[in-house]
Order: C-alpha cells, then sequence, then structure tokens
C-alpha cells in the first residue's frame, strides 16, 4: 500500500492501520480488497473526509492520498511529508502532529 500525505493544518490526529487490503482510519474500517489490478475507486465513491484521491491499484499496490492533520508547531516532516509504503499489516506510523513548546 503506498500512501501519499497531503499536509492540512487541523487539531484532529490521524489514526491509521493497515490488515492486508483493509485500511483503518481513526476506527472505520474501508475494505479495500475489492479494487482490482488496473482499475480504480473514485474519491466520491468513498465515505471518507480524509481521502483526499481516488484509490487505485497498480502492480498488486494499493494507491492514495490522505489528509495529514498538522498543528500549528508541527515539524518538517508533517509539513512536507514524504509518501510512505506499507509492507506490514498494524499501526502506521505518522509524522508527529506538534511539537510542545518550552514553557
Amino acid at each position: 500500500m503506498k500512501i501519499t500525505l497531503i499536509p492540512q493544518r487541523r487539531n484532529e490526529v490521524l489514526d491509521l492501520s493497515r490488515s492486508g487490503d483493509t485500511l483503518t482510519i481513526n476506527g472505520e474500517t474501508f475494505d479495500l480488497s475489492g479494487i482490482p489490478e488496473g482499475a480504480s475507486l473514485p474519491r466520491d465513491a468513498v465515505s471518507c473526509d480524509w481521502l483526499a484521491s481516488d484509490i487505485e491499484r497498480v502492480d498488486g499496490t494499493l494507491r492514495l492520498s490522505l489528509i495529514l492533520p498538522h498543528g500549528a508547531t508541527a515539524p518538517d516532516a508533517a509539513t512536507f511529508p514524504t509518501p510512505i509504503t506499507v509492507t506490514e499489516d498494524g499501526p502506521i506510523d505518522l509524522p508527529t502532529h506538534s511539537i510542545e513548546e518550552d514553557a
């Protein structure tokens, strides 16, 4: 699974995990196993506010873009994220939302 992250200033956080072709986004599960090779599922067909693109399968890999929320004091990794290639099941590590400022 290849996930491109689109940074956006939001107070919410994003929690992702994968199990095969199933992606869980903030507790909501999306079974993407029905997308065949070379096909795409339009963004509008998926009820998910975090989805920022169509979902497609290319060379056996699901590809999609998600909004990556970040705080006002986000590190560069959150404001200029690199795409993530997910090869294992389980939680997906994302860049830190905000850096705590020293008091």
